[in-house]
């Protein structure tokens, strides 16, 4: 089992940045992604970024090119989200997610979720 735990949530102004960070702990071994997910009230949970351990590479969903960047810590249990420029649409409970094989922005595909961290931009 692995188990992840979210944080750097909060409340920040249009234009402002939030660094989110999700700490993995348990069979960490058993994960070659690590990615994050957004739900905003009243809408479906959608993909935002991903990152592939072994080749660090990275994927990200159109609405946050340029402006959010994922990356991972040296240990095998720590990945992060940098976002800049947010804005309100970016409103959200951010969760981070993990999976064996390779990054897909499906969902259902992954195996294990953290709680959650809740990002507010004001306008």
């Amino acid at each position: 089992q692995v188990q992840l735990r979210e944080s750097g949530g909060g409340l920040v102004q249009a234009g402002g940045s939030l660094r989110l960070s999700c700490a993995a702990s348990g069979r960490t071994s058993s994960i070659d992604v690590m990615g994050w997910f957004r739900q905003a009230p009243g809408k479906e949970r959608e993909f935002v970024a991903g990152i592939l351990w072994s080749y660090d590479s990275t994927y990200y969903t159109d609405s946050v090119k340029g402006r959010f960047t994922i990356s991972r810590g040296n240990a095998k249990n720590t990945v992060y989200l940098q976002m800049n420029s947010l804005q309100p649409e970016d409103t959200a409970v951010y969760r981070c997610a993990a999976r064996r094989g390779g990054i897909t922005t499906a969902r259902d595909d992954y195996d294990y979720w953290g709680q959650g961290t809740q990002v507010t931009v004001s306008s």
